[in-house]
């Protein structure tokens, strides 16, 4: 369970963090590096859930 938490207040502190950059830079690269590092820790957040849930 505490992974859960921690999981999604870094995933939410990620996108809040990377988007004020995004926002105010408006570049297309900027725009594609940002999106592909927050689809990779959404699926590193989903794997660590499924390998705790294998673990218990």
């Amino acid at each position: 369970m505490a992974n859960l938490i921690t999981g999604l207040i870094g995933i939410v502190l990620a996108v809040v963090f990377l988007g004020t950059y995004a926002i105010t830079l408006n570049e297309l690269p900027l725009w594609l590096i940002i999106v592909g590092v927050l689809l990779l820790a959404v699926a590193d957040f989903v794997l660590s859930l499924r390998a705790d849930k294998q673990e218990h």
